[in-house]
């Protein structure tokens, strides 16, 4: 006689998404991730872009190389919007917080590599060094997933030396804006302001460089973007004071 085998799930089958609490988490992560696009969208468009750099952008495509984009994670918000639509692939966290913002930054034509410095670091790195051989450029928020605000960690120097693809620091900083209490600090432009985009030049990093070759580029990015950084956050600080 055939064995019956129950069709009725264990407890273990029964995935998240089955759950009433999983249902709920799911549309909270839905809600969430509107209102994150339609915000961005909406006030994106009503900024006034002052772009100073752009030939550094040129030259990294007029090398034949892909761009390795890195801001500070306070920047998002603005970053997203100006850069949208390129198919930059974005290291976002495995968290919860990293699954909201992949739902935004995904309709705004990004791709999202699952990971960050603390959890799923590696295996995202490498889901970033085959984007850059397919010739899909990558982005980082440098700093992120939680910080220390404003501290570059180590992962773009590294692919950049996996690939010989260029590191492209740049910054957003706009003249009127709400800034949260989160760790970071994260700006959100209020309606109408300005915004005053830096990109600096390129940098290179030797293939499969040495310890300190790769210390050195990485010293090299963080001082290029605190120096980005002063200049776009302090301009606006000198028109008022004129």
């Amino acid at each position: 006689m055939q064995r019956m085998v129950s069709t009725i799930p264990t407890r273990e089958a029964v995935t998240e998404t089955q759950t009433p609490a999983g249902v709920a988490e799911r549309l909270k992560r839905w809600i969430a991730s509107e209102l994150g696009y339609w915000a961005i969208l909406v006030f994106g468009k009503t900024v006034r872009w002052e772009v100073e750099g752009w030939e550094n952008h040129r030259a990294i495509e007029n090398a034949g190389k892909r761009a390795i984009y890195t801001c500070w994670h306070d920047r998002i918000f603005l970053a997203t919007y100006f850069w949208r639509n390129r198919g930059i692939v974005v290291m976002t966290s495995l968290n919860k917080d990293g699954e909201y913002i992949a739902g935004v930054i995904r309709r705004f034509g990004y791709g999202a590599a699952r990971g960050s410095s603390s959890r799923g670091g590696r295996r995202a790195l490498v889901e970033m060094i085959q984007e850059l051989r397919r010739n899909n450029d990558v982005g980082f928020t440098i700093d992120g997933p939680r910080g220390p605000r404003y501290v570059a960690k180590p992962g773009a120097a590294w692919i950049a030396s996996k690939t010989g693809h260029a590191i492209f620091p740049f910054h957003i900083s706009p003249e009127k804006k709400w800034a949260l209490s989160s760790w970071d600090h994260f700006q959100i432009p209020k309606p109408f302001t300005r915004a005053r985009v830096l990109m600096a030049p390129p940098i290179y990093v030797t293939t499969d460089a040495s310890g300190p070759e790769l210390e050195a580029a990485h010293q090299q990015l963080q001082r290029v973007l605190d120096d980005l950084r002063e200049r776009g956050d302090s301009a606006w600080k000198g028109e008022k004071n004129r």
